[in-house]
């Protein structure tokens, strides 16, 4: 079936942090029904295999379509890395990743060619980001560094403070010594740590948050199309695999009220 301007755009993350993009999604496009799905059941992926990450990936997938998207978002950094090809491959439908649009924005910010990447492991080992930003600056340097610990930072809460602060320092240390400018936030939870990197980081590093970029890569995409929604306002709705509570309960830091209730699915 071809798609209609007002079907969904699908959005799918391993559990909580894909909400930064809906977070960007609702401000870039406010007329746009949104359907998300949070693999809570199976999170997180960082750090599992690419074999098992493109077996969820591809399962979420399907899970979208049926529902009639018109467009695929895929909200988490490590899907992207490593599950991109095959997404694209199956689906009938334009899928787009939070990982090139970042890139994208960070090669063109950088004014000395050095960058940062942070990210899970699996999107760290996967060298999407490297790969991604040399296609459109050869000559770039890419510094990357894995912190895992942002993630349940970022889901209980802990955004500052001395324990926020000091695992900050601890990943980002070798990083701000580096002579980068440009630091990416290559996990969907990361910006809700902002303060506290850019604390580290210090004064002289801009900080890339991939979901903005994202949610002006779709916008672009929906009205290069002729699939933008142009009677408003949207919904937005909310699928889990396993208790909604906590979702619930996490995804209001995210997205404050908007976040009432999550349907959970079974696998």
């Amino acid at each position: 079936m071809t798609p209609h301007g007002d079907a969904p755009i699908g959005i799918f993350d391993s559990g909580v942090g894909g909400l930064t993009v809906v977070h960007a999604l609702l401000r870039e496009l406010p007329r746009e029904h949104l359907l998300y799905l949070g693999d809570t059941g199976r999170t997180p992926y960082g750090t599992k295999s690419a074999e098992t990450v493109t077996r969820y990936s591809l399962e979420n997938l399907e899970f979208v379509l049926a529902r009639g998207v018109k467009l695929v978002v895929v909200a988490c950094n490590t899907m992207a890395a490593v599950a991109m090809d095959a997404l694209v491959a199956r689906s009938p439908v334009p899928v787009l990743g939070v990982i090139e649009p970042g890139a994208r924005a960070a090669a063109a910010r950088s004014r000395n060619g050095r960058v940062g990447v942070i990210g899970t492991e699996a999107t760290i080992a996967s060298g999407a980001y490297t790969q991604a930003l040399r296609a459109v600056a050869p000559g770039i340097e890419v510094y990357s560094r894995a912190c895992p610990l942002f993630v349940p930072l970022a889901e209980e809460g802990w955004t500052e403070g001395p324990v926020a602060r000091a695992v900050a320092e601890i990943y980002l240390g070798s990083l701000a010594r580096s002579g980068i400018d440009t630091l990416v936030l290559g996990c969907t939870h990361y910006p809700l740590l902002t303060s506290v990197i850019a604390e580290v980081m210090g004064d002289g590093v801009a900080l890339v948050d991939s979901a903005d970029e994202t949610a002006r890569a779709v916008a672009g995409r929906l009205q290069a199309a002729g699939l933008a929604r142009e009677a408003g306002p949207g919904s937005t709705s909310f699928f889990v695999t396993d208790v909604p509570e906590r979702f619930v309960r996490i995804g209001q830091r995210f997205l404050g009220a908007r976040v009432e209730s999550a349907v959970r699915i079974e696998r």
